[in-house]
């Protein structure tokens, strides 16, 4: 008598194997049995005509603050996610100081536009060293498993204290090596770090690390292989100087036999250099090495809107004037007449370079609307809608945003979209070398929401896609379940099989839908987010507990801390 079976349903097991018709037993936490004539259960759910896959593992979250005061971790989990990895990009909240707390939540305000409001009231500080922030988090009770990594911006500023933006003393690389050790033999699954020049705190500085030389990354590293355990080192690059970050990556690979991987997008500066760096990658995948590139499912996505962080009047004198009053105040100005002609004609002031770019890039503005395209052709811009209509294209934008009530999104997107389709995502997507990953979930609060990528990928890239070729859905699966599971040592899921982890969704695939972005307030503080929901999840299981059914969560919190590499049923990954 088993705990439950999952009848007649199509399998899409994870491997990248052909989807086949059988039933899945689940006993507790792990699946015991799939195929058919299992016996009976005590409860039964009867899947026809939908299919059946392994939990989603999102591998490039932001939920370190987040978890610590929302159970259900939303939205990942509204779309199949059941493993999330979060203290990427080099920023998090330990080691922490007592006397850094503050500096800590303006980092992760300015790098990943998390309110900081939020994060002051919903942030319970109980650790100052990385273990005993995992020891802080272990009691947490989830709707998803959650793991953890060491970031580089508080571990510098941990060790240097007011240096942290200086280059490291030998005797600051012995201690920041010592400490990622400690961390990795505690239950971290890697370090992370960045050197984009897009990330920095509220203060306007990079973050520390930032521009940190090879001999600090290699130390970092070298203290990560004293721990002797799998780890990963994470690195979210300046997209451009890629090539020169590649020797150094190659040499922790070769050297310390760590798994590496870095985000890999491709930029308008640069629209070829995706293809070379995939190039480099077929060389040193050939030649063994455990390097692989984080790429996206779709392209990074600015969300424009009244609500949110960013619109393209931000650099208006005009719409200054409107800034500081309560949202629905200021959209009852936006209405009149006389305002919209005063922000339209005026003339923008200057942000910075990137700033200026964003909001004066018309021909990559697009309406969003109430079914989102994330491939829209280019003369649905607002720079050829405004051609066509004979005003300017601020006319046209504006006029997007007021929209539903003055809720309207305008789509701006910022990577993987140069060419205006998405041709280059999908030989980044199928590239043997690459990894599902960067939705970024639980951050870009007021600017961006790609935590839906799963649910895109089955829907856009296995199923709707019409300006070019699909991607089959066998592989779609495998690539957000067990390549994700993988490269962070997550051997116990992301394939259905028995003794592996009952961590499932049963999805209506035909029915399945993806919602339009809206905002919530519903951050501590009354925090401002954009959310996205989807429809057609009948079920989604972590570790044998249904988290959701009929797209309604149960309130059920299975989901609990990670710590290092989780062993498969064999102790290894069995194909």
């Amino acid at each position: 008598m088993h705990d439950l079976i999952i009848k007649n349903g199509t399998i899409v097991d994870g491997t990248g194997a052909e989807r086949f018709e059988a039933d899945v037993a689940v006993d507790g936490a792990l699946i015991t049995g799939v195929g058919r004539d299992l016996g009976r259960a005590r409860r039964e759910i009867d899947a026809s005509g939908l299919i059946v896959t392994p939990g989603f593992v999102d591998a490039h979250t932001h939920y370190d603050a987040q978890v610590t005061w929302d159970g259900e971790v939303s939205p990942s989990s509204w779309h199949g996610v059941t493993t999330v990895v979060m203290g990427n990009c080099g920023v998090g909240f330990a080691p922490a100081a007592p006397d850094r707390h503050d500096w800590l939540i303006s980092l992760m305000e300015g790098v990943e536009d998390i309110p900081g409001a939020a994060m002051h009231e919903g942030i319970r500080w109980s650790w100052e060293s990385f273990p005993e922030y995992l020891s802080a988090l272990a009691p947490i009770e989830a709707a998803v498993d959650f793991a953890t990594q060491v970031p580089h911006g508080p571990l510098r500023a941990y060790v240097m204290r007011d240096r942290s933006y200086d280059a490291a003393t030998r005797e600051d690389l012995s201690r920041m090596a010592a400490l990622t050790e400690e961390a990795i033999r505690a239950g971290a699954l890697g370090f992370s770090t960045s050197r984009t020049l897009l990330h920095k705190g509220s203060d306007g500085v990079h973050v520390p690390g930032t521009f940190a030389p090879a001999e600090e990354l290699l130390e970092i590293a070298r203290g990560m292989s004293r721990a002797q355990r799998r780890a990963v080192f994470q690195m979210t690059s300046n997209h451009v100087d890629m090539p020169k970050e590649l020797p150094w990556m190659t040499q922790i690979a070769r050297e310390f036999r760590l798994p590496v991987s870095f985000n890999l997008l491709q930029t308008d500066p640069a629209p070829e250099l995706y293809r070379d760096l995939l190039g480099e990658l077929d060389r040193l995948v050939a030649e063994g090495l455990p390097i692989r590139a984080q790429v996206a499912g779709r392209p990074a996505g600015v969300l424009m809107s009244w609500e949110g962080t960013v619109n393209p009047f931000l650099s208006s004198p005009h719409y200054l004037e409107l800034m500081h009053l309560p949202v629905n105040e200021r959209i009852a100005q936006l209405r009149r007449p006389e305002v919209r002609r005063a922000i339209v004609g005026d003339t923008p002031f200057s942000l910075g370079e990137f700033e200026d770019y964003i909001l004066a890039s018309f021909h990559k503005m697009f309406q969003l609307g109430a079914t989102p395209d994330y491939e829209p052709e280019q003369n649905q811009s607002a720079a050829a809608m405004a051609q066509a209509l004979g005003c300017t294209a601020r006319e046209v934008v504006y006029d997007w945003l007021m929209e539903h009530d003055g809720r309207g999104v305008v789509y701006f997107p910022i990577f993987g979209y140069s060419g205006f389709d998405h041709e280059a995502l999908r030989q980044m997507l199928v590239h043997p070398g690459t990894v599902l990953g960067l939705a970024d979930g639980g951050a870009h609060c007021g600017a961006i929401c790609d935590v839906s990528m799963p649910t895109f990928m089955l829907t856009h890239w296995a199923r709707d896609r019409h300006r070019g070729p699909r991607i089959p859905l066998e592989q779609v699966v495998k690539g957000q379940t067990l390549d994700s599971a993988e490269l962070y040592g997550l051997r116990d899921r992301g394939i259905i099989k028995r003794g592996y982890r009952a961590d499932l969704n049963v999805i209506d695939w035909d029915a399945l839908t993806l919602e339009a972005p809206r905002i919530a307030y519903d951050l501590p503080a009354g925090g401002r987010r954009f959310v996205q929901g989807a429809r057609g999840y009948r079920a989604t299981l972590v570790s044998g507990t249904f988290v959701s059914e009929q797209d309604e969560r149960t309130g059920a919190r299975p989901g609990r801390l990670l710590r290092g590499v989780q062993e498969g049923p064999h102790g290894g990954r069995s194909r």
